[in-house]
Parts: C-alpha cells; sequence; structure tokens
C-alpha cells in the first residue's frame, strides 16, 4: 500500500502589471496646456484692463439724407476715404483729405487723436471708425463719429456749413460738489488751459487742485480762434453743468472735459498725463500692464503645474503599489500547504493501555 502523499503543491501564477506610462504622458500633456492657457489668458485679460478705454462711443451725428448713388462713385470715394485716413493715423494725429472723381462725386473727410495718446493707440482707435460709421450712420451725406480718444468727420461737397462755436454734445457728471469750494477750483484749472492750450498749439491737460482739465482743438484751427473755442466751451461747462464734478463738451471745432477727484488726481492708465502733450503716458502703463500680467500668469502656471506633478505621482504610487509584489514578471510561486492529516489520525487512535 503507497503511502499517502501528505503534502500538495499549489501554483500561483501573476502577470506582469507594468505601470501605464501612456496615461501619465497624456496627464502630463494636459497639465501643460492648461498652464499654457491659463498663462495666456491672464496676460491677455490684464493687459486688457491695463490699457486705457478710449474707444467708448461718446456721441454720433449723421445727416438724414443718403448718398444716391447709382453708379457706386460715392461709395467709392468713401472706401477711398477711409483707407487713407486709417493709413495716416499710424503718423499723425490730424489729418484731413479729400476723395472723389468729380466735383459732384467729392467728399472731404478727416479724423482727430487725443493729443496725449500714442501714434499706435491712436491707429487703434481710428481704425475703429469707418466700420463704427457704417453701422450708426450708413451711407449718409455726413457723419461725424466721436470715441473718448479720437473722431471722425466727413462731409460731401456742397453741405452746409455750421459754426465752429456751435454745441454738438455735452454731458454733465451725476455728482454735486456744491459748497466744498470745487467751483473755485475749477475755475481756476479752466484759466490755466485756457492759456496752455495756445501754448500748446491746440492740446493742453493739467491738474489742479485735484481737479483734471483737458481741452483740444481740431488741428487746422489756429491758436487765437482755438483761444477763442476753448474760452466758449468752457463757459458752456460752467453754465450746463453747474456743481457736477465732471463734465464734457463738445463743440464744432474743440472739446473740454474735466473731472474733480476728492482724494487726489490717481496715476495711472484711466487718467491721462498731468502734462500737455505727453503721448508716452499711455505706453508705459500698457507696459507695466504687460509686466504684471506675465508675472501673475507665471505664477499661476508654477502654482498649477505643481498640483499636476504631485497628481501625477501619486497616481504612478498607486499603480507601483499594485505591481511590487514578490510574485511579478512572471514568476511561478509555489506555496506547500501541509495538511497534517496523520496528526489528527494519531489523535483519534485509543491511547494503549
Amino acid at each position: 500500500k503507497q503511502p499517502q502523499n501528505l503534502f500538495t503543491t499549489t501554483t500561483l501564477s501573476y502577470k506582469e502589471e507594468k505601470p501605464n506610462m501612456g496615461l501619465s504622458l497624456k496627464l502630463s500633456s494636459l497639465c501643460i496646456i492648461i498652464i499654457l492657457s491659463m498663462a495666456l489668458f491672464s496676460d491677455l485679460k490684464l493687459a486688457d484692463s491695463a490699457s486705457p478705454d478710449y474707444t467708448n462711443l461718446i456721441y454720433k451725428g449723421c445727416a438724414r439724407q443718403q448718398f444716391s448713388d447709382p453708379s457706386g462713385l460715392y461709395s467709392q470715394a468713401l472706401s477711398a476715404m477711409y483707407g487713407s485716413l486709417v493709413t495716416q493715423s499710424t503718423k499723425t494725429k490730424f489729418y484731413k483729405t479729400t476723395t472723389g472723381t468729380t466735383s459732384q462725386t467729392t467728399i472731404t473727410g478727416l479724423f482727430q487723436c487725443r493729443g496725449d495718446l500714442s501714434n499706435n493707440d491712436c491707429y487703434s482707435c481710428v481704425s475703429r471708425l469707418p466700420v463704427l460709421s457704417g453701422k450708426l450712420c450708413g451711407k449718409t451725406i455726413a457723419a461725424r463719429v466721436q470715441l473718448s480718444g479720437c473722431y471722425l468727420l466727413y462731409e460731401i461737397a456742397g453741405f452746409a456749413q455750421i459754426s465752429g462755436m456751435e454745441m454738438l454734445f455735452k454731458t454733465c457728471g451725476k455728482n454735486n460738489v456744491a459748497g466744498t469750494g470745487f467751483e473755485e477750483r475749477r475755475d481756476t484749472a479752466f484759466g490755466v488751459m485756457q492759456n496752455g492750450v495756445v501754448s500748446g498749439h491746440g492740446f493742453y491737460a493739467t491738474t489742479y487742485e485735484s481737479v483734471y482739465v483737458l481741452g483740444q482743438c481740431e488741428g487746422d484751427v489756429g491758436d487765437s480762434d482755438c483761444s477763442g473755442c476753448i474760452k466758449n466751451a468752457l463757459e458752456k461747462a460752467q453754465v450746463e453743468c453747474g456743481s457736477s464734478s465732471s463734465g464734457q463738451i463738445y463743440l464744432h471745432k474743440c472739446f473740454i472735459g474735466y473731472k474733480y477727484y476728492p482724494n487726489g488726481v490717481p496715476r495711472g492708465p484711466s487718467s491721462p498725463s498731468s502734462s500737455s502733450g505727453s503721448s508716452g503716458s499711455s505706453s508705459s502703463s500698457g507696459t507695466t500692464g504687460k509686466t504684471v500680467a506675465i508675472i501673475v500668469g507665471g505664477t499661476a502656471g508654477l502654482g498649477f503645474l505643481i498640483i499636476c506633478l504631485l497628481f501625477v505621482k501619486n497616481l504612478m504610487k498607486k499603480k507601483y503599489d499594485g505591481v511590487l509584489h514578490p510574485c511579478t514578471y512572471k514568476t511561478t510561486c509555489k506555496r506547500n500547504i501541509i495538511e497534517n492529516k496523520e496528526d489528527e489520525a494519531n489523535k483519534k487512535k485509543p491511547t494503549p493501555e
């Protein structure tokens, strides 16, 4: 009788489980894409918020009569005029031109940018005007579109002329600051600005005791006529706006604006320079804004990168926790299970006396 085999052998097989490198690469790529997107978004958003808002629509003036243009000559002349104005806005802040093939289709147009804008800002402002003019007025025989940083004016030959002193638009602030000494400060600032616009040859901006003032005449107006136009606009501001903390008066040949800052005039992209003709203020502000945007965007991206790396590391750790087993890489493990049946049988036998 063969002895009973008291040992049985059990074979345990383990499949090799290598870390999923494809998944980690995908996660890393996703992290990089998100970081770059965050940095770009921060740069665009902050740079945009740091730029002065000189493209707000102030007012529009559209003639009631449309072009009678069966041959398309007026449309061609208008397009040529727009192209010429936009091109010149990269070089100068005032330009006037006449286009048209015949005396009946002649169109005179001009643009002017605010005196404290850089050439790039002037171009950015003027380049919006043709599209706005078309949307707001269509193909009228005359139109004027005024933005906060520039304006465009055109009219066909023979269009009725108006006085250079005629008021086209006004706006007055809602805050009333009567009894605070504001009127005296404003009037003094007005006097300084009226003299400065002559020495500045058509543009001047300054601050006097928390009152910011700005004045500008159309580029083809002489110094003497400019002073008279500005004086007229300042008088209208005193009457029309009274004790309002801010106001803007637009005449046909000039405009003025003022604002009272009780806590002091802020120095930043939203407020023009406090000296005449300083076109570099908006450029330096824009550069500062971009620098801040890059720093903030880079910091945010670095922080997100660290989070991504920690996440990938944690994921890989979990993967390796399932791989590091003494029976990895197709190794066959043998386990001997000892069944002590003999001992149990001996226990059941009666004890010899």
